[in-house]
């Protein structure tokens, strides 16, 4: 009989369990940048500029310096002295701390002012007089590129356009034969409009610099703190041992903190001159008009068809603006992210992929919002050219769908693109969506609605996204490659410390790391701790973002427990007095193969590390790995809306939300549906309400929550999950996937494609997101696609 535990009731793999962080956090009890106070500590708030595009004649800051309780006002040119005027960012590219030539976005930093509380600070700022020589400001890449178009970086030498790179990738000339052999070609133009990720929490610093120790600790809200470590050595030009980054509690991150901001750099400059420490906390405003944004690109599509609904090949013509500077956190070699991850699921012969990036007068933008590095842009591309080709042809979306999937005996599936898909059931996931959303059934209530003046429609999105970058071959950030580790110290008395390189912002790392630890040790997950987010004390890790935590971090953990559970093992001979060769385990107990009454818990062999361990056998129960992914994991997904537009007004109310995620193995299953709701929740923010854009003179439209919309429980519609596909990663240690992005990656497409779907009368192609009531009015009045390009448009 077997004595294994019930993995269940300890809290492991596949158990609900609830949220331990919750015990703090809903009892007021997080520790956020904001709660930090340090003796003698000061306030800094930043100078930012209203000008999109401008030379810099004066900074006159002697009105600040008299206000009582100021202790330093910074410049450019006083940074410039300390060598830190400029800094590196995560592409390679350069990017101003303090503005000294000019100005190059709304809301770039221009000066920053220490004082004794942060009001003084900000009255101190509104001291300074800067005078503003106004250039010709860029809002879009066509303006970019144009012949007459002002250099936006003249800094930088040899640089005489706004074009950042040209990267290509795919099998042009293969491309073009699929081209030529196609019966029919559908085209597409379509912008992915800017985001931002809004976390609740603002980005903020509290730099601590000691002159007698020559250490500079520096608690942050940052989603990758050892990244954050090796940038300030380099910038600050501080020795890496001596810097101690601590991410605390972090209020929300979504991409937007992974960057290194102006603001933390100034902190800490402020902290090395005055000695003292120096708190730097965001307002909303600054948030939304400076830090990172996302998306933002524009494509030229075209795919290659067959009349019998077979797509032959893929041409992708993209353009990115990228801001004023280069900033975004993406692996070295892709220029433009994980776009080329498209038609993953698809059996695409041919695909070429063409992309550029620009200069604007715009926030530096770019970051991996809730995303695999530019995958949401390529999943929206993707399910929009899929909806569209299917019209174009008059063969239902769903089937045009499953003709073209990749099916289950052809994985491992090589990409046109060159990527490699580990595992899926695509065609099963859509059967279980159309059946949940009752999708004959519904197309027969679309047409009757129709014949009384009704629109209904109908639109399907499906999603592979390429999660934990990565792999060492392919994957870095500034020379540095993507591989994360997990510290685990198993205590005499049996109770664990698991320390992570990953940084958690809510996606529960302190309840589900534990589980992974407690499905391969049996140690019941209430008695393992969670450790995260100082660099003093975590392993390294290359931090969280585009799922990596449990495709990355999470597989680091499994095989830390393993390299716990072997040494166990040789622990559990020594106490039965048996060979290892003759120890079995199961799940929390080794035994003797040949007497199974015979064993020793995993609390047994603990204590036995510390108080009897065989002669030679080093002390203790304790070890680190290291894990470089051998793959990216590929989860699947598949969203259906329903939708029914009002002709007059141009409103569109969603029906009905059926999701399937086909994740791999989960390990905890709620949690797992908390982060899918949280994503589609975001996917339809996107789609219908998040605008943020900018008008002629480079002002942004969306710097604060009257304009840039997020959505309450009193918008969100409900959804429907469906859990019952299962396909493990053949390669992961756990069958784990990744999944927090997924629902925010596919999610936008089936919205859009569902509105459009409800007009598919009318000769309209495309309303860019967001899906505004006055578009789709526009659209149907019209009958013409709506494009959502800046600068915005005052009038017809």
């Amino acid at each position: 009989m077997s004595q294994a535990l019930d993995e269940n009731k300890i809290g492991g793999l596949g158990a609900s369990r609830r949220r331990v962080e919750d015990n703090r956090f809903l009892r007021g009890k997080g520790n956020y940048t904001d709660d930090i106070v340090l003796p003698g500590m000061l306030h800094m708030e930043i100078l930012r500029s209203p000008l999109a595009h401008a030379r810099i004649k004066s900074i006159d800051t002697s009105r600040a310096w008299e206000i009582p309780g100021v202790r330093l006002v910074l410049t450019g040119e006083m940074a410039a002295t300390r060598n830190l005027a400029w800094m590196p960012t995560l592409s390679y590219d350069t990017q101003a701390v303090l503005a000294t030539d000019k100005v190059r976005f709304q809301g770039q930093e221009v000066a920053c002012v220490v004082a004794d509380d942060p009001y003084i600070a900000k009255d101190a700022c509104d001291a300074i007089d800067v005078e503003y020589e106004p250039l010709p400001p860029v809002v879009n890449p066509e303006q970019a590129m144009a012949e007459d178009a002002p250099v936006i970086r003249d800094d930088k030498a040899g640089q005489r356009d706004n074009v950042i790179y040209d990267w290509e990738v795919g099998d042009r000339e293969g491309t073009d034969r699929a081209f030529e052999q196609a019966d029919r070609i559908s085209k597409l133009r379509l912008h992915y409009p800017r985001s931002h990720p809004s976390p609740i929490e603002c980005c903020g610093s509290v730099a601590d610099f000691d002159r007698a120790t020559s250490k500079l600790t520096v608690y942050l809200t940052s989603q990758a703190p050892h990244i954050v470590r090796a940038a300030v050595a380099m910038i600050a030009e501080l020795p890496e041992h001596l810097i101690r980054i601590i991410s605390p509690d972090v209020g929300g991150g979504f991409g937007n903190k992974v960057p290194v901001y102006p603001g933390y750099v100034c902190s800490i400059l402020c902290s090395i001159l005055l000695e003292r420490p120096v708190k730097w906390i965001e307002d909303k405003t600054g948030n939304l008009i400076s830090t990172g944004f996302a998306r933002d690109m524009y494509l030229d599509s075209e795919m290659a068809l067959t009349n019998d609904g077979r797509i032959l090949g893929v041409r992708m013509n993209a353009v990115a603006d990228h801001g004023a500077f280069f900033a975004d956190a993406q692996p070295s070699k892709f220029k433009i992210g994980l776009l080329h991850s498209a038609f993953a699921c698809y059996n695409v012969p041919h695909a070429y992929l063409a992309a550029r990036g620009t200069y604007t007068n715009k926030s530096p933008g770019g970051v991996a919002y809730r995303c695999s590095f530019r995958v949401t842009e390529a999943m929206f591309f993707q399910e929009r050219m899929v909806h569209q080709a299917a019209q174009d042809l008059g063969i239902d979306q769903a089937e045009f769908r499953r003709r073209n999937f990749v099916r289950d005996d052809q994985f491992p599936h090589r990409t046109p693109y060159g990527f490699l898909v580990d595992s899926g059931q695509y065609e099963k996931c859509l059967d279980v969506g159309l059946k949940a959303v009752g999708y004959e059934d519904f197309l027969r209530q679309k047409e009757e609605a129709r014949g009384r003046g009704r629109r209904l429609g109908i639109g399907i999105s499906t999603m592979t996204e390429p999660l934990g970058a990565g792999n060492s071959r392919e994957y870095d950030i500034l020379g540095i490659k993507m591989f994360d580790s997990a510290e685990l110290r198993v205590h005499l008395t049996g109770k664990a410390l698991l320390r992570i390189g990953a940084q958690s912002q809510g996606q529960g790392h302190e309840t589900t790391f534990a589980q992974i630890v407690s499905h391969e040790l049996g140690i019941p997950a209430d008695d393992i701790v969670v450790e995260h987010g100082d660099t003093d004390t975590a392993p390294f890790g290359m931090g969280t973002y585009a799922s990596r935590s449990t495709p990355v971090a999470g597989a680091a953990t499994a095989m830390v427990a393993r390299k716990i559970r072997a040494k166990a093992r040789k622990l559990a001979a020594h106490l039965l007095e048996v060979s290892e060769e003759d120890v079995e385990w199961e799940l929390g107990r080794f035994y003797v193969r040949s007497a199974p009454d015979r064993g020793v818990t995993i609390q047994e062999c603990a204590m036995a590390a510390y108080g009897n361990m065989p002669d030679g056998m080093e002390p203790g129960l304790e070890n680190v790995a290291y894990y470089d992914p051998p793959n990216l994991t590929w989860p699947f997904a598949v969203y259906i809306v329903t939708v029914e537009v009002d002709p007059q007004t141009g409103v569109w109310d969603v029906l009905n939300l059926v999701a399937v995620d086909d994740c791999g193995v989960r390990i905890n299953p709620m949690i797992v549906e908390g982060q899918i709701m949280g994503g589609l929740t975001e996917a339809y923010a996107m789609a219908n309400m998040q605008f943020m854009t900018y008008d002629a003179e480079g002002n942004c439209i969306g710097s604060t929550y009257m304009d840039y919309l997020l959505p309450t429980a009193w918008e969100t519609p409900g959804f429907e999950l469906h859990s019952e596909v299962v396909t493990p990663s053949p390669h992961h240690p756990i069958g784990a996937k990744g999944v927090g992005e997924c629902a925010a990656v596919g999610g936008p497409a089936a919205f859009v494609n569902a509105v459009m779907d409800a007009i598919d009368d009318t000769g309209v192609r495309n309303i860019d997101m967001p899906v505004l009531p006055d578009r789709v009015w526009e659209a149907l009045r019209d009958r013409r696609d709506v494009s959502g390009m800046p600068p915005l448009r005052t009038s017809d």
